[in-house]
């Protein structure tokens, strides 16, 4: 039952951060971020926030700059939004997943078309 809870308090933080990335958090250093998901401890104290970050290593680590700096802001707002005794410490982290499944595809890609070409 506890899972199921952590679960669903998971996937509102998810929803939450994005509405506050979007509208309320201004900084320029922020690159098109995208929130592929959220871990949350069983205690509530701490959620893995899992980013994908369109652009260079450079943009990546920019971004994750800028959440860091902006990690109080952004737990205010969210302890604002959802009601819990505690906010959880935010820990973001950028998810490679996204990134290593388009690069198999790019190379599946490859390799159809060097059959095509070379039956």
């Amino acid at each position: 039952m506890a899972k199921i809870r952590t679960g669903r308090v998971g996937e509102q933080i998810k929803k939450e951060l994005s509405q506050i990335l979007q509208t309320e958090f201004k900084d320029p250093r922020m690159g098109f971020t995208t929130i592929t998901g959220v871990e949350v401890t069983n205690d509530f104290s701490q959620a893995k926030v899992y980013l994908s970050v369109m652009g260079s290593e450079q943009q990546r680590e920019e971004t994750l700059r800028a959440l860091g700096r902006g990690k109080g802001f952004i737990r205010s707002e969210l302890s604002k939004r959802i009601r819990l005794r505690i906010t959880p410490e935010l820990i973001f982290l950028i998810d490679s997943s996204v990134a290593y499944g388009s690069r198999i595809n790019e190379l599946i890609s490859q390799i159809n078309n060097e059959e095509k070409n070379h039956p």
